[in-house]
């Protein structure tokens, strides 16, 4: 029987339909979009200019480490080191410039001691078959306690000859009044994009989360890349120590500290599984994006801050509950 050209539109646009419902990255950006509606109704401070410029900003710190935490879950990884890693970066940056050394060579040591730690990780898990979760749990406190070490547990609010430079780098709004780090957000967020989705690299990741015994066998190199994932996961930790300590003026041993639990809650609510083999840029976003938004209502709302975990922990066990109903669905 012939198939018509109508036919076969209408087939291809209830194709793209279906795939957008069941996209987990489709309702995330509906249940950010109720929220904010909702929030604008029951408070008058929350479609504020100021308070929407707080959220915007916010969000980007977890949304940058979200990015690079997803390319490790896409390979079936996990990657708990990633505030303490934030906080290490920042320390060496702050006390770098502290010695009175250029933001240059601050931002050149801090991304350094990231990529070095991002390899360390990368190299116990892929060559020598350290488990992810036992490798990175330990960086989390090595990573913590060397901070301590550099400042002397102290805090750091002076940088040197460069100190407005690195508040204009973290705190200004360059272009059009943007926050810079939401600007860093979408280049990144674009680079990640591309990277996962238009490059051999980003293909032999979704290989390797996929099975990567079948990777394996058609020649991907596994274990470097598995290496270049868990750096470039340390690297986006470091970034974004970068410019939250800009913002903040000051660097606290405490920095970052519990971020890993928002990092993955966000990668995972927005669609990533951490199987391994699913994951998006826009989700990291986005996910990031709900979660800003949860915890600044609670405020608005009057409701105890103490239930933010509740509210974190419990979209997680949702996200994955959903995942598995549609796996189900497809086994069937």
């Amino acid at each position: 029987m012939a198939v018509t050209l109508d036919q076969t539109i209408a087939q291809k646009q209830h194709t793209f339909v279906s795939r957008l419902f069941a996209n987990q990255t489709f309702w995330v950006v509906i249940a950010v979009i109720l929220a904010c509606l909702f929030l604008s109704v029951a408070t008058d401070s929350f479609a504020t200019s100021k308070n929407i410029f707080n959220i915007t900003r916010n969000v980007t710190f977890v949304a940058i480490v979200a990015l690079g935490m997803t390319f490790v879950i896409i390979t079936g990884g996990i990657d708990l080191s990633v505030g303490s890693v934030l906080c290490l970066s920042s320390m060496v940056l702050a006390v770098t410039m502290h010695a009175g050394y250029s933001i240059e060579v601050g931002i050149l040591a801090s991304i350094a001691t990231a990529l070095a730690i991002g390899a360390f990780n990368g190299i116990l898990i892929a060559y020598l078959g350290f488990p992810p979760f036992v490798v990175t749990l330990g960086m989390l406190s090595v990573a913590r306690s060397l901070a301590m070490v550099a400042s002397n547990n102290t805090v750091v609010f002076q940088f040197g000859p460069d100190h407005q430079k690195l508040l204009a780098l973290g705190g200004g709004a360059w272009v059009f009044g943007i926050a810079n780090p939401v600007l860093y957000m979408i280049i990144l967020a674009l680079i990640t994009g591309f990277i996962l989705r238009l490059t051999k690299f980003g293909r032999h990741i979704f290989a390797i989360g996929g099975n990567e015994h079948a990777a394996t066998l058609t020649g991907v190199p596994v274990k470097q890349i598995k290496v270049v994932v868990y750096m470039i996961s340390a690297l986006s930790a470091g970034i974004a120590g970068i410019i939250q300590t800009g913002w903040l003026g000051a660097v606290t041993t405490n920095l970052g500290n519990g971020m890993e639990l928002q990092v993955i809650a966000a990668t995972v609510i927005g669609g990533a599984n951490l199987a391994g083999g699913v994951g998006t840029a826009l989700g990291a976003v986005v996910g990031a994006a709900l979660i800003e938004v949860i915890r600044n209502s609670l405020g608005l709302l009057g409701i105890n801050a103490f239930w933010q975990g509740t509210f974190i922990g419990g979209a997680i066990i949702l996200a994955v509950l959903f995942d598995r109903i549609r796996n189900f669905r497809r086994s069937d």
